[in-house]
């Protein structure tokens, strides 16, 4: 993501339940799993054609045009708080940014290619050196 381009909080709606994993006893009482709520179609945080390359993009990631984000790694909600805020800003950096550049096909020097057949001619020599001359 640009740093122009800002998601408000207002435009975030976060979900907890509770998570499996470590925790001891505390993991069937704590809330810690968050499932972070991004409604890419509908925000108006992006510009209109940073939302169609991300809407492209994150398809398969999508339903409706709504993106969602889960984090359950940590004990502490918060933690995992910040770890799905930091995934979706990962997924959405990756998302809107420009295509790479196309690649030029490119063709062996010369001299490149003279060096590879001589290389091989020589190990055929040597190859056939090894050879036994009895007939």
């Amino acid at each position: 993501m640009s740093p122009a381009v800002t998601v408000p909080a207002t435009e975030l709606t976060e979900r907890f339940s509770r998570a499996g994993g470590p925790g001891g006893q505390g993991v069937n009482t704590t809330d810690s799993r968050v499932e972070l709520v991004f409604d890419l179609a509908g925000s108006g945080a992006f510009p209109e054609h940073l939302r169609r390359r991300a809407l492209d993009r994150l398809s398969s990631r999508l339903t409706g045009g709504v993106l969602t984000v889960v984090a359950s790694e940590h004990r502490s909600q918060l933690r995992n708080r910040e770890a799905a805020l930091e995934r979706l800003r990962e997924l959405l950096r990756d998302a809107t940014a420009p295509a790479p550049p196309q690649r030029r096909a490119t063709r062996p020097t010369r001299g490149s290619q003279r060096r590879r057949l001589d290389g091989k001619r020589r190990r055929g020599d040597v190859k056939r050196l090894r050879r036994s001359t009895d007939d």
